[in-house]
């Protein structure tokens, strides 16, 4: 029997929006073509001014790692991808997206996350990981998958997966 070696993960930037939420998707159709696990990294991180109040009991590590769980919970119906990996990072999301990058096959962001300009096609975080990820990196822009593509827990079609070949490249 020869000795297994896994295959870097992919990696998928979760902040509970609906771009984050897609990227999952993408990441729930495109592991199990490059027998890969998901990694999903959900940040916290916040700056205190002068004369800023946080509430006692806040745990910002528990939010995220909530947030990340609720985003997963509705990308895949509840049904969870075997070997999914949730973690919840403190530090700037663009900055560990990064950091990330050198142990991956691949990052999936959104498109946008819940900040700033709404008319700008790229987020700063998207923006930021697209340009200094050490692998290939898939910017998931919509709403939803593309029409004959799902996602299947643990597997996917060799018809979705090929037509995601064809109408959607990664680079």
């Amino acid at each position: 029997m020869q000795p297994t070696t896994e295959l870097p993960p992919i990696v998928v930037g979760v902040d509970g929006s609906a771009p984050s939420i897609l990227a999952l998707r993408w990441a729930g159709v495109l592991a199990p073509l490059l027998k890969a696990h998901i990694r999903a990294v959900s940040c916290w991180h916040f700056q205190i001014a002068v004369g800023t109040f946080l509430p006692v009991d806040w745990n910002p590590e528990e939010d995220a790692r909530n947030v990340c769980a609720e985003a997963v919970a509705k990308a895949f119906d509840g049904v969870l991808p075997a070997g999914l990996e949730m973690v919840a990072v403190q530090g700037p999301a663009a900055k560990i997206l990064v950091e990330e990058s050198r142990s991956a096959q691949l990052v999936i962001v959104g498109s946008r996350g819940h900040g700033g300009f709404e008319g700008l096609l790229l987020g700063a975080v998207s923006a930021t990981v697209a340009e200094h990820a050490k692998c290939p990196i898939l910017v998931a822009h919509g709403l939803d998958l593309p029409a004959g593509i799902s996602v299947a827990p643990g597997q996917a079609s060799a018809e979705g997966g090929a037509q995601a070949g064809s109408s959607h490249a990664l680079p």
